[in-house]
């Protein structure tokens, strides 16, 4: 299986590709004081990737996808808008954040639910482990947070804060 991560094209299953990114492709020249956890807002089981969102994005006028990575129902972290550069995610956030989309967030009838698979799960673990140390004053939060939305379903800061 083929997964890319960060514009590197890896042969690796899902769960190898984030621990074969080295941490210098990780790091960035922003502030970055938050990593801000998104929904892709799809009904689960639906797939979608990257390429996807980016898509969607660029239809709604954005210059590029708005979150930095991308987590795919089988837990490929996909490379979305490149670190360095401030994403389009969270409104008054951007400049200091990362954004992470997993996909899904809705159930079969569209409401709000937490669809996280267990890859999900487990690759959104081990991307905020491999960010924290590189980012150590950065907090974990859900979009909900900062915006009158269930995004991304769960409580992110609760699930995913330091404790």
């Amino acid at each position: 299986m083929k997964n890319i991560a960060l514009g590197l094209l890896l042969s690796v299953a899902p769960a190898q590709a984030l621990s074969q990114i080295p941490d210098s492709a990780l790091v960035c020249r922003r502030n970055i004081s938050e990593i801000i956890i998104h929904c892709s807002a799809t009904k689960a089981g639906r797939e979608f990737h990257a390429d996807d969102i980016r898509r969607w994005h660029l239809q709604r006028g954005f210059a590029d996808i708005g979150y930095h990575f991308v987590i795919a129902l089988d837990g490929t972290v996909e490379p979305g808008r490149p670190l360095d550069m401030t994403g389009a995610h969270c409104i008054g956030h951007n400049r200091r954040s990362i954004g992470i989309c997993y996909v899904g967030g809705l159930d079969a009838a569209g409401h709000p639910a937490d669809t996280r698979t267990p890859a999900q799960r487990r690759a959104l673990a081990e991307l905020l482990a491999r960010l924290r140390p590189l980012y150590p004053e950065a907090t974990v939060h859900g979009h909900r947070e900062f915006a009158a939305k269930a995004c991304p379903c769960f409580d992110a800061k609760a699930e995913y804060s330091v404790r």
